[in-house]
């Protein structure tokens, strides 16, 4: 079996509710092997909550073999820079400052970080100073909210 977001949701979903994996991140190697979960629900995570995940997916891994090797787990919230991994993420951040690094370069440029001014299920149209551009979701390496402090 796979490691997958779709299976760490799914053990989630069965223990709690209104609980959302932000996103799952499977890094190392072998030897040292970090499988990282960013997980969210209305109102804002605790420290009991992130206990609580971490019990129940840890438990999960292990039944279920899916974890070859020593691993360790770790479960926290998104924080204030939050990844943006899905369409719906985007979707609900519109009007937001974003950071957004491309894949291919986008009217010469692979970094991005401006305004969204809007979202659909293909991509995002973002404003940088006076230049907007479109970024197709297929062309999004990474991108998380940009926080400002006041």
């Amino acid at each position: 079996m796979k490691l997958t977001e779709s299976w760490v949701q799914n053990v989630i979903d069965d223990q709690f509710d209104d609980v959302e994996l932000v996103t799952l991140e499977d890094v190392g190697n072998r030897r040292r092997r970090i499988i990282r979960l960013y997980v969210d629900v209305p109102g804002g995570v605790d420290h009991d909550l992130l206990a609580q995940v971490s019990h129940a997916v840890g438990a999960a891994l292990d039944e279920a073999r899916v974890a070859e090797g020593p691993y360790t787990l770790e479960v926290s919230s998104p924080g204030l820079e939050r990844p943006l991994t899905k369409p719906r993420h985007f979707a609900d951040r519109v009007g937001q400052k974003v950071w957004i690094r491309t894949a291919e370069p986008v009217a010469g440029k692979k970094v991005w970080q401006g305004v969204l001014r809007a979202a659909d299920d293909t991509g995002v149209l973002v404003t940088e100073g006076d230049e907007e551009v479109r970024i197709g979701f297929d062309n999004v390496a990474k991108a998380h909210l940009v926080y400002e402090f006041e």
